[in-house]
């Protein structure tokens, strides 16, 4: 069913709010406009109503998180029930057994599934604290504090993660506070890019690096898939110079590509996994996975762990986490993903426009590249888009370092009319812009 605009966008109980949050919220936070944003209410599925009544398709998944659907039932069901009986515990002091199932449940679909034996976990509540538990490990693993990233890799806005991120804008205002432990390689788009990156990394003095963390498909870097044989590349490099391999699947992770991980794409496994988003379709809780002989270079806990946090295995999360990882787990999951999306990138493909550069991604995680005529990246035309397609009922990012990738991350299972009505929109709006 399509959306039914029933007052303006945004409406005036939007308008209210977003005023009153201006008067009580750090202004660096929320973007205020007079087309932006809308308050959301409550959702079903792919679709969200807000404030005004207003209801409109998703194509965000609410930044990847509800791949399943919003408020999907059996995830609903496991957190209220887990609710009544208990609402927090000591998650590193006096734990429950929801954390020992989560544990066991990611080291099944990881590392024992890649035949790599069992893998151990440490729970943390944001995919920025993920990244920066495994920067933390490969240094403990390694002795070595240096960082190889790549250009515009997205992992977080934490210290910790920023010592390894990549996007200039989110990092510049704060190089001040960071240690510059980081060598910055570009993130391939081609195979002759594949060549610059071996032979950057062939000038590279191992003998400082720790750890290599990369996003095997880039996000809100512009929905970029790199050439086949990138990550083999890096794992080879990796082994012949101590380095822990870091993949930050927090986006790509739980079949966002069509794939249950991103890196199942070339068959190349890392040393550590970065976990979050859809592991539990709403809750926040996420997870760094390692290798037994990597995370077990951590010393034994003698009473007070050296990396931990109050909400560490919340059985709120944990109980959630669950009943969404065994949905995950199902092989046909990840096959009508795949389907879906190749789909969705036909019909996008279909749209004609001087503006379109690229139609690009995998799965249900698809961008499309806007350039001006002379070349340039066009993310003011990208930023009028996403205004005019709230104002038909249809709530989207951008991506990139210039904004100029529109994403598509939709929940996997979008009706084919609610596919159809979104590409119908952008062609109208590409096409009057």
């Amino acid at each position: 069913m399509l959306p039914d605009l029933v007052t303006a966008i945004p409406g005036p109980k939007s308008l209210a709010l977003a005023e009153k949050l201006r008067k009580y919220e750090s202004h660096n936070v929320t973007y205020v406009a007079d087309d932006w944003p809308i308050f959301w209410d409550r959702a079903d599925g792919t679709n969200i109503w807000d404030a005004d009544g207003n209801r409109f398709i998703d194509l965000t998944s609410a930044f990847g998180v509800a791949g399943l659907g919003h408020t999907h039932r059996p995830l609903r069901d496991a957190m209220v029930a887990q609710s009544e009986k208990l609402i927090h515990a000591m998650g590193d002091v006096h734990p429950t057994e929801l954390k020992v199932e989560v544990c066991k449940l990611l080291s099944e679909m990881t590392f024992e599934r890649w035949g790599l034996g069992c893998g151990k976990t440490v729970l943390s509540n944001s995919g920025s604290e993920a990244v920066e538990t495994a920067l933390k490990t490969a240094y403990v693993a390694t002795g070595k504090p240096g960082i190889i990233s790549f250009v515009n890799g997205y992992h977080g806005l934490g210290y910790g993660a920023l010592l390894g991120g990549g996007f200039t804008k989110f990092r510049e205002p704060f190089n001040a506070q960071l240690a510059d432990l980081r060598t910055v390689l570009q993130y391939p788009r081609s195979e002759e890019k594949l060549n610059s990156v071996r032979d950057e990394l062939s000038q590279v003095d191992s003998t400082k690096i720790g750890a290599l963390l990369v996003e095997p498909i880039q996000g809100r870097g512009g929905k970029i898939v790199p050439p086949a044989s990138f990550l083999k590349l890096l794992r080879a490099w990796c082994d012949d110079n101590d380095v822990i391999l870091i993949f930050d699947e927090i986006y790509t992770g739980f079949n966002r590509t069509g794939k249950l991980f991103a890196c199942e794409w070339e068959e190349v496994y890392p040393d550590l996994i970065c976990l979050g988003k859809a592991m539990s379709g709403g809750y926040p809780i996420s997870a760094c996975v390692g290798k037994v002989e990597v995370m077990d270079k951590w010393p034994v806990s003698p009473g007070e762990a050296l990396h931990t946090s109050t909400y560490l295995g919340n059985p709120v999360g944990c109980a959630m986490a669950i009943e969404a990882l065994k949905i995950h787990r199902e092989p046909s999951l990840a096959e009508d993903v795949l389907k879906q999306g190749e789909e969705l990138i036909v019909m996008l493909k279909d749209i004609e426009s001087h503006y379109i550069h690229e139609v690009r991604g995998r799965g249900m995680m698809i961008g499309i590249e806007l350039h001006h005529k002379n070349g340039e990246p066009a993310g003011d035309v990208a930023a009028k888009i996403l205004s005019e397609m709230l104002a038909e009922g249809i709530i989207m990012l951008a991506d990139g370092p210039n904004g100029n990738i529109l994403a598509f991350t939709p929940p996997f299972h979008m009706k084919l009319g609610e596919m159809v009505f979104v590409v119908e929109q952008l062609r109208k709006l590409l096409a009057s812009s």
